[in-house]
């Protein structure tokens, strides 16, 4: 059997992307087979575009970190699910195509309300920010959280469920326009990052106070600055290095704030500890989508077979919230 793909045949840019016939993938012990809906862009994708970022072992060579579609066949071992349930998941990779293999332990049914293309914004981003933020940083009610880039697909989502659990929410973001985005979401402390310090102007909104949660999507070149930002017994997550991979940590400054530095990424993570997230993002954020309290929220969508000009609207950074890819 055969399905069509985005293929990388050589890394480059988003030209390097290629939509082509390729072998259509079997399910395994304990996965189902999807028949992709949509898919979503991230910047995984992009970089695994370049050759800076190679699927996990085991995983599917074609991008894509998320989908939505309908279940086509079931693996052995597969309980709970059945042909033709609706549902989006989180994918090791595969996404860009047209059939995808996935670990029944990654799937999500379609929350009420949420139609079947839309539903492709969510996995990547819901569980990235509800396992750093809530399950990794511990964001409480009443606590300060300060989003990188809360304009981004991850970055509005994070906006929203923070202020779902009764958080105040700072965002950077690079335009006036991005950081009005963000307050409609609800974020409450506004910074344009190419006019404004982002330690001056939250330690002034918080009274000299700080963040308690700095969700970070930069690296290297905020890492100094963001403790600087955090509160005392802050935490910082570091999801993205879009600002380099080495930067020099002043333990003084963390000793004395008693805080903490995590860094985690999701896609190589084990299937179990990615089946828990899944699990904890079904019980937790799934009803506040459905009660109308958080929204996926999409700049645009673009066909599948023309993946490489999701990859240029990202890589212009001019879009608001998750670009799709539809078949």
């Amino acid at each position: 059997m055969a399905m069509h793909a985005i293929t990388i045949p050589e890394p480059g840019g988003p030209e390097a992307l290629v939509w082509a016939e390729v072998p259509a993938p079997v399910p395994g012990e304990g996965e189902v087979l999807v028949e992709v809906a949509a898919s979503a862009v991230n910047r995984a994708d992009i970089l695994q575009r370049q050759g800076f970022y190679d699927p996990p072992r085991g995983a599917s060579p074609y991008p894509g970190l998320e989908c939505a579609g309908r279940i086509s066949a079931l693996g052995p071992g597969v309980s709970g699910w059945a042909v033709g349930d609706e549902v989006c998941a989180l994918l090791a990779g595969g996404g860009y195509a047209e059939q995808v293999a996935v670990p029944s332990g990654q799937l999500l049914p379609l929350p009420a309300g949420v139609d079947l293309v839309t539903a492709a914004a969510l996995p990547e981003v819901v569980c990235t920010v509800w396992s750093n933020v809530f399950m990794v940083a511990h964001l409480r009610p009443g606590d300060t959280l300060l989003v990188h880039g809360g304009a981004s697909g991850i970055g509005t989502m994070a906006v929203q469920l923070a202020k779902a659990v009764g958080a105040r929410v700072a965002v950077t973001a690079g335009s006036p326009q991005k950081l009005e985005r963000c307050r409609e979401l609800g974020a409450d402390i506004l910074i344009d990052y190419r006019q404004q310090d982002f330690v001056r102007e939250l330690r002034k909104a918080t009274e000299g106070r700080g963040a308690d949660v700095i969700l970070d999507i930069i690296g290297a070149k905020y890492l100094d600055r963001n403790i600087k930002a955090l509160a005392a017994n802050g935490r910082l997550t570091i999801i993205g290095l879009q600002g380099g991979v080495k930067g020099e940590l002043n333990l003084g400054a963390l000793l004395a704030k008693r805080a903490a530095v995590t860094a985690t990424t999701l896609r190589a993570r084990p299937l179990e500890e990615k089946a828990s997230i899944v699990a904890a993002v079904r019980e937790h954020v799934w009803p506040m989508i459905e009660a109308g309290r958080v929204r996926p929220v999409v700049d645009r969508t673009v066909p599948l077979s023309d993946a490489a000009q999701g990859h240029r609207v990202l890589e212009e950074s001019g879009h608001v919230g998750k670009v799709l890819l539809v078949r």
